[in-house]
């Protein structure tokens, strides 16, 4: 569970001056100003929502954990998947930097292997992207019906569309070359094995069939997720209910400052927005709300000030919240350790 210090600081350091350069941008006393008309009562209820969409992505983990054998109840379900977003979100690039780490989360409370819980991860992580681009889309055709087509709404719907092609496109271009690929990471692992283990003290290298087995079980649990039906279909239930829980939260957080937003402008702004969290900034801290700022102000007619206060509170509920509470599960992971 140990992650890169040295690039976690670095990344943190880079999403300090990103965050503010954006509060230099759009005016620190307009933004307190902003802040301060925030009602608590919505701001209570931002939260609320947000502990929806953790919850719901948490359920749709356990249902792919369900499928490959590993049995785990939804309350620590929950807990575990805030420890899978702390990795995400304190590592660079964000789930791509994180999951080896948040792997290790699901592999310790669960019991089951390391592989099968990255082919855990790695699918409830794919199956996410799904639903995002098709809200996104559904808020790009309305808008362009029903407002001024913009720039950046020509530019947020451009976006939308190339994930909801690129991605598809890619996953299926994989499956049908998974006996390639699962040969190719034999190939890249097991020399890279080799090297850690005559490096590190009291670590064995893995022999090259003891690596082939580890990415053939990872491989094969891909697939079992991939054909059972019952499965992806009751994980994309749930993920679809936890982006619409982000959506409502960045819409309550707009109207927790004064704003009543067009619900197509937040169903447009949540997927676009995590786009930017594959910068190398932890968790897209930084990128995102940068993102998500520039996309608000026209598509809901604000002021840059208001629409960062907004961001800020929605950004707080969705990052910083399951960051803390995620720290204190793989605190809690770590001490079980030693």
């Amino acid at each position: 569970m140990d992650l890169d210090l040295r690039a976690t600081a670095a990344g943190f350091l880079g999403a300090v001056a990103a965050l503010g350069v954006l509060a230099h941008l759009v005016g620190i006393g307009d933004l307190l100003f902003a802040l301060s008309l925030a009602r608590l009562d919505v701001v209570a209820a931002v939260v609320a929502v947000a502990g929806v969409w953790l919850t719901a992505w948490a359920l749709a983990l356990r249902t792919v954990l369900a499928a490959l054998g590993a049995a785990i109840s939804p309350w620590r379900a929950s807990a575990v998947y805030a420890g899978v977003l702390f990795a995400n979100n304190v590592t660079p690039f964000g789930q791509a930097g994180g999951e080896p780490v948040s792997a290790l989360f699901v592999a310790e409370s669960t019991g089951t292997g390391y592989e099968t819980a990255l082919a855990a991860v790695a699918s409830a992580d794919s199956l996410n992207f799904v639903p995002s681009t098709a809200l996104g889309l559904a808020g790009v055709a309305y808008l362009s019906v029903t407002a001024a087509v913009g720039d950046r709404l020509r530019v947020a719907g451009a976006a939308v569309a190339a994930l909801a092609v690129a991605l598809p496109a890619a996953g299926y271009l994989a499956w049908r070359a998974r006996a390639r690929l699962e040969a190719a990471a034999v190939a890249a692992i097991a020399p890279a094995a080799r090297v850690v283990g005559r490096t590190v003290p009291r670590l064995e290298a893995p022999t090259r069939h003891a690596v082939a087995t580890r990415v053939e079980g990872f491989f094969r649990a891909i697939e079992v997720v991939g054909t059972d039906r019952r499965t992806l279909g009751v994980a994309l239930g749930f993920s679809t209910l936890g982006w619409l829980a982000q959506a409502a939260a960045l819409w309550l957080s707009l109207y927790a400052v004064g704003v009543v937003a067009p619900v197509a402008a937040v169903l447009v702004a949540v997927p676009v927005g995590a786009i930017a969290g594959v910068t190398p900034l932890p968790g897209g801290l930084g990128g995102v709300e940068a993102v998500l700022i520039a996309l608000v102000v026209p598509l809901a007619g604000v002021t840059a000030a208001t629409a960062a206060a907004a961001v800020l509170l929605h950004r707080g509920a969705i990052y910083w919240l399951p960051t803390l509470l995620g720290g204190g599960v793989a605190g809690a992971l770590g001490a079980d350790r030693v």
